[in-house]
């Protein structure tokens, strides 16, 4: 599955995330993109999981019709999620694969 995470997500994160591809907004060359054209870039790449700790981006964009997943953290601070990593694991993961016909890559 190829993830995508957005600026201010914890990179850190991605080593729970080992078998899948996980790449970053700034690793795409994408830092300086507004929230919808980094939206469908990514979808346009193949991207199927959005990881993003902007609570605000379902305010700010229309949702409705994103053909990937979209999984918002409630902090940026790694110390915080890295209690928090088999939660994520089961919502980025297990919750996505159930509800979105995604296969694993």
């Amino acid at each position: 599955m190829r993830i995508l995470f957005d600026q201010g997500t914890p990179v850190p994160l991605r080593r729970y995330l080992t078998e899948h591809s996980v790449t970053t907004a700034y690793e795409e060359g994408w830092s300086n993109l507004s929230n919808g054209d980094l939206l469908k870039s990514a979808e346009d790449k193949g991207y199927q999981i959005f990881v993003t700790t902007d609570r605000n981006l379902r305010y700010q964009q229309n949702l409705s019709d994103r053909q990937m997943a979209i999984v918002v953290l409630l902090s940026t601070s790694w110390p915080k999620i890295r209690t928090q990593t088999d939660k994520i694991y089961d919502v980025i993961i297990k919750n996505c694969l159930s509800r979105c016909n995604f296969s694993s890559t």
